[in-house]
């Protein structure tokens, strides 16, 4: 049984830095999921939640076209809508992608690879995991791999799952071997150990609360000032605390919601915001991982 720390680096937390003495490190994640959802298409006993709307929606025998077409905006039109926004700001990002969302419209593989964006792995499908067997969930794992090897021609060194890990993830990933970190877990501003098997991993936290997924829960952003304001409110606060203590910032977006013109608006000028204030950085989640790694071993 995972054992729970409710410490972590306490009230006196010992000396960090970052690379150039930066105060705030941001790593968007742009998460690419379209695709690869439940659906009676790929056999599956239900159909996904649109997402913005409290009806489930059509559900089987049927397929739900409406609900697809929701998705299939985020791969046709609002994952280009964000990656142009970011290659023009000049940014590094991490893509949090389903390997079969990535399979289906291998373009946005060729754009990860033309700029250099990191991968962290978002499972085989974008399913939950906790509902699978442990020898089930290995499986995933390993379809994964072989998909993201095939068609970006490399593996991720980091997991991100949907929502929820189960009880075996960590496990998983450190059985098979290679993984750097995981972000599974939301409990700190800083990346820090744990131990799985014995040995010591690294947690790189992700954040519910710099995501866009609050546009589609109650209470969540009613606008896109609604989730600007609290980027910048919580950018601010980092780099007011960071003369003291250094934090890592997760901005987390979705294709088929932040790449909604109005909500793409809400990211620019958050990136605007960022790179205009003394103190913060961009790095990809990759190099926030080997960072710590290198520089505060476990």
């Amino acid at each position: 049984m995972r054992e729970r720390d409710l410490v972590g680096y306490g009230r006196t937390p010992p000396r960090f830095a970052w690379p150039d003495g930066a105060r705030v490190v941001v790593n968007v994640v742009l998460v690419y999921e379209e695709g690869s959802e439940y659906s009676v298409l790929w056999g599956d006993d239900r159909n996904d939640g649109w997402g913005e709307y409290p009806e489930p929606g059509v559900q089987p025998p049927q397929r739900d076209p409406g609900t697809e077409s929701h998705y299939e905006y985020g791969s046709r039109a609002g994952v280009w809508r964000l990656a142009r926004l970011f290659d023009a700001a000049g940014i590094p990002v991490t893509v949090s992608a389903a390997a079969i969302a990535l399979e289906l419209n291998p373009a946005v593989a060729e754009w990860m690879r033309e700029q250099d964006h990191d991968l962290m792995g978002h499972g085989w499908r974008w399913i939950e995991l906790w509902r699978l067997s442990r020898e089930e969930e290995r499986e995933h794992l390993l379809r994964a791999l072989e998909t993201f090897e095939r068609v970006l021609g490399q593996r991720p060194v980091g997991w991100n799952c949907r929502s929820w890990p189960s009880e075996n993830t960590r496990e998983l990933l450190v059985e098979e071997g290679g993984f750097l970190y995981d972000s599974d877990a939301s409990a700190d501003d800083l990346p820090y150990y744990t131990r799985s098997l014995g040995r010591p991993f690294l947690v790189v936290p992700y954040t519910k609360t710099y995501n866009d997924s609050r546009y589609v829960v109650n209470p969540g952003f009613g606008s896109p000032r609604d989730f600007l304001d609290t980027l910048e409110s919580g950018l601010d606060e980092l780099v007011r605390e960071g003369a003291e203590r250094p934090a890592m910032m997760t901005v987390a977006v979705h294709a088929r919601w932040s790449g909604q013109a109005a909500r793409a608006a809400a990211v620019r000028a958050f990136l605007e915001h960022a790179l205009a204030t003394p103190g913060v950085s961009f790095m990809r989640r990759v190099d926030i991982a080997r960072w710590w790694l290198d520089t505060y071993p476990p």
